[in-house]
């Protein structure tokens, strides 16, 4: 019997301690801490999607390695899901219930799940189309995920401030490079069964406008409920948004379409953005990791 397949990717099980984190933790900006906390909202259901569909991939994979980074990354993936339920419930904790949408976008990812399609059982070829489709769509979103880790950890030093929660901030910026750390598992099972690099195109055009709805809906859904907001403050605001990003509170609209734009182009590999190295040192000296 062959030994269980082994990969460089860790598995972590890193503490988080709310306590003493506010509802809104990055300095009282409001419309920037909930754009960040929809994270909490929408990975947990994708996260839970991605391991049911690796389950399926896995084996049929016959490299031993990638197999072997598949079974550390569905790892990884369980961990961040627990993590930002627990952010959700902190959130709750202060008054501030995002059940109903969270419950929206599990229902959303269900219709995806299994080898069903919107509930349908499939035939044996189509099954296997299925799933190929669904790892074009993982490598479309691990590629977007790891452009937003390469931000937080290399590119979100203005959130080095006193008035910015340390625990939420290292939530993220450990998630985030870990994601640096696996970004090239889910491309390289899509190719390793098969897939090409017009499946991947098609399939980021369609992921990209699908998750800025799903988190234009999020941030709208939190500021809507946040019992602290009166008024305008609970519309989304277009200048809030572009003032965060020219002062380095949340990445750039232009520094999230380059790096879509990379993944469009023949020949790209994930492996060619982010530093695997200056993430494993992060994670090195996280609190929460330690």
């Amino acid at each position: 019997m062959d030994a269980a397949p082994r990969s460089k990717i860790e598995v972590r099980r890193p503490r988080f301690d709310w306590t003493a984190t506010p509802l809104h933790w990055v300095g009282g900006d409001v419309q920037t801490t909930h754009t960040l906390n929809c994270l909490h909202l929408l990975l947990p259901a994708g996260e839970r999607w991605l391991i049911d569909v690796f389950g399926r991939a896995a084996p049929l994979i016959t490299d031993h390695e990638l197999r072997g980074d598949v079974r550390a990354l569905m790892g990884q993936e369980s961990t961040h899901s627990r993590a930002h339920d627990a952010a959700l419930d902190q959130m709750a904790a202060h008054g501030l219930d995002a059940s109903r949408f969270k419950r929206r976008v599990d229902r959303a990812f269900g219709l995806f799940g299994g080898d069903r399609l919107f509930g349908q059982a499939l035939s044996p070829a189509l099954t296997r189309a299925w799933l190929l489709r669904r790892v074009a769509a993982l490598a479309a979103i691990e590629h977007f995920t790891a452009l937003l880790g390469d931000w937080i950890v290399e590119r979100s030093g203005a959130l080095d401030r006193p008035d910015v929660d340390p625990v939420m901030l290292d939530l993220l910026r450990w998630h985030g490079a870990e994601e640096i750390e696996h970004r090239s598992v889910a491309f390289d099972v899509h190719r390793h069964l098969g897939g090409t690099h017009r499946d991947r195109v098609v399939t980021m055009l369609i992921a990209v406008p699908t998750v800025l709805a799903m988190w234009l809906g999020g941030l709208d859904f939190l500021l809507r409920h946040d019992p602290t907001l009166e008024g305008r403050r609970r519309r989304i605001s277009v200048p809030s948004f572009v003032r965060a990003g020219r002062e380095g509170r949340l990445p750039t609209v232009g520094y999230v379409l380059r790096g879509i734009a990379a993944y469009l182009r023949p020949g790209f590999h994930p492996s060619q953005r982010g530093n695997t190295e200056r993430a494993l040192a992060y994670l090195a000296t996280s609190r929460a990791v330690g």
